[in-house]
């Protein structure tokens, strides 16, 4: 346990106990690299060990005015209280710390002017670059900011020709449109989301085209944009079953916690879920298997696009030349569609993007 009254260990007394030079100490704890480029491996690993058992942390304000670097990112969502963005937080954050980055989180709720707001007060900070997880399509933004030299990597959202990371969601809106028609359904909807996020306007995108090669066009009036949580999928759902005319049979929800307002919607119009009227949503969060109707829903690796998204980072602030990664989605069959498993049958109740 370390000693609270005694002072914080210098640099210098690092150096001093890991038997090396103090310039050598300050490459290895300071070095982006981490140190690979700064002596052996076998001394970094000794400078590092001495570093952690003597309680060493690197001074930032020290840091910066020594190499104008602060070797932290800043990261912009629109909210960490969202299970998907806080998972992909936990995954850039690990990985980013792996190579000595330190992150810190800002919520824009979507707002333009708290995303400027937060995006000059990190500037001022001197951080090393962002990744932003509050994207919208139009890049403008994104676009000033790349005119200014600022390091930007995408993450769960794309935008222009910007680096990012993110899911296949228009591969994921094909894939429910698949299962939908498999399962013998011609009257669909999409509820959900919000038209300027890549997220709703892909899946949606990807759904409303498979089924329309399907066969079974969906009538633009049955695609309802009205935001991201379960108020949203419930409102937009109740809208549909109450539309004139035949109701949808199946809805595609954008993520997990529409697809949940959606399914409450449902019931109370009377219905039954899966054998009346057929829901999914999209991301597999882990409530979406310990729901007490199991929900279908498209899964995306969270936590592995969180980890990309810091390695792309990472890798452009060495210099490197980066592109965009984009991950495969598996759609998971629940009751929510499929109540009498008919369409796992045969087979596991994973559908891999081919």
């Amino acid at each position: 346990m370390l000693d609270r009254e005694k002072p914080p260990p210098t640099l210098a007394e690092v150096a001093r106990a890991a038997q090396v030079h103090i310039s050598t100490a300050s490459r290895v704890l300071h070095a982006a690299d981490d140190g690979r480029r700064a002596a052996s491996a076998a001394t970094a690993e000794r400078i590092r060990t001495v570093a952690r058992d003597l309680g060493y942390q690197r001074d930032p304000t020290a840091l910066r005015l020594r190499t104008g670097h602060s070797q932290e990112i800043a990261v912009i969502v629109p909210r960490l209280s969202d299970l998907v963005l806080a998972t992909m937080y936990e995954g850039l954050q690990q990985r980013a710390a792996t190579e000595g980055y330190t992150t810190y989180v800002s919520n824009s709720q979507d707002d333009q002017q708290l995303r400027e707001q937060f995006t000059e007060a990190a500037l001022s900070r001197r951080v090393d670059g962002f990744i932003f997880g509050d994207a919208t399509l139009d890049p403008t933004f994104l676009d000033g900011l790349r005119r200014r030299s600022v390091p930007v990597v995408l993450v769960n959202r794309r935008s222009g020709d910007h680096v990012s990371s993110t899911g296949d969601d228009r591969r994921g809106g094909q894939l429910v449109a698949e299962h939908f028609s498999a399962l013998g359904h011609t009257d669909c909807a999409v509820v959900g989301g919000r038209p300027w996020a890549s997220t709703s306007a892909d899946r949606g995108a990807g759904f409303v085209e498979r089924m329309a090669q399907l066969g079974h066009p969906v009538p633009p009036e049955r695609v309802i944009q009205t935001g991201f949580d379960a108020e949203a999928g419930a409102t937009a759902a109740a809208t549909l079953l109450r539309s004139p005319g035949r109701a949808p049979t199946a809805i595609f929800a954008v993520n997990d916690f529409t697809a949940i307002g959606a399914m409450g919607a449902v019931r109370a119009a009377g219905r039954e879920i899966g054998r009346d009227v057929a829901v999914a949503g999209y991301n597999d969060t882990p409530l979406a298997a310990l729901l007490p109707l199991p929900l279908t829903s498209v899964r995306s690796p969270m936590a592995e696009i969180g980890r990309e998204a810091a390695t792309l980072l990472i890798r452009s602030l060495r210099g490197e030349s980066v592109q965009s990664r984009v991950f495969a989605p598996e759609l998971m069959v629940r009751e929510s569609t499929d109540p009498s498993g008919t369409a796992a049958a045969g087979r596991t109740d994973v559908v891999e993007a081919p």
